[in-house]
């Protein structure tokens, strides 16, 4: 799929899989871990441990699952209060709601007519979180990376956020960020994948020698995050 396809074109399916492909990869490799890695701190979510995002991303994908939607879900306030609410529950449970909520979200995001698929790609970026602190390979890059940028794409485009034109080392074409209307001068990045996921997610990057291993013209690092 090139570029311009990313932009005109969404595939329903595409967040599901997303969620399918992580799931494959994630749950095996939690459900081997001893249980002190659910207590490590995240880096990206300050005053989070491992088990807090995972039963954040839990509960998310439950509310999808469900269609509980009401007033100030997802604020800070309603994300600790799913996280209190499983405060009781073991490990093994808070991945078994995590490992259904990553089966059966897919289809109610692709009914959603693109309304949810940020929560695919937000859940996705909270495994990289995880493994990132558990030192585990694969910290937003892997299989779902292509997927990934493609909604990350999608999602940066429909909120009209800053344009971008970006040069990934790992990829034979660039991929187009943000508004794409023509209207606005778009930034350039040079760099991988990974690291620019990191930063449209206002995650961490880990310095590359002497600096970062990217370049970014036409804009500042803080602007690229979506989460912001």
């Amino acid at each position: 799929m090139t570029s311009a396809e990313v932009h005109e074109v969404r595939d329903p399916g595409l967040p599901g899989r997303l969620l399918v492909t992580e799931r494959d990869a994630l749950i095996p490799l939690l459900r081997s871990r001893p249980e002190a890695d659910f207590a490590l701190p995240t880096a990206a979510c300050p005053g989070w441990t491992v088990r807090d995002v995972l039963a954040h991303c839990s509960a998310a994908l439950t509310r999808v699952v469900e269609n509980r939607f009401e007033a100030g879900v997802f604020s800070p306030e309603s994300n600790e209060r799913d996280i209190a609410e499983r405060a009781g529950w073991s490990h093994a449970r808070v991945l078994d709601e995590l490992e259904r909520g990553m089966t059966e979200a897919g289809p109610v995001i692709a009914e959603s007519g693109g309304a949810l698929d940020a929560i695919a790609f937000g859940e996705w970026v909270h495994a990289g979180d995880v493994r990132e602190s558990l030192g585990a390979p694969g910290a937003y890059a892997g299989a779902g990376l292509p997927y990934a940028l493609i909604l990350l794409a999608r999602v940066t485009r429909e909120r009209g956020r800053l344009p971008l034109h970006a040069d990934l080392d790992d990829a034979d074409e660039p991929l187009r960020l943000g508004d794409v209307s023509g209207e606005r001068t778009p930034a350039r990045y040079i760099g991988d994948a990974p690291t620019l996921v990191r930063l449209c997610a206002g995650r961490p990057v880990p310095a590359d020698g002497a600096g970062p291993g990217y370049e970014l013209a036409g804009a500042d690092a803080g602007e690229l995050n979506i989460f912001g």
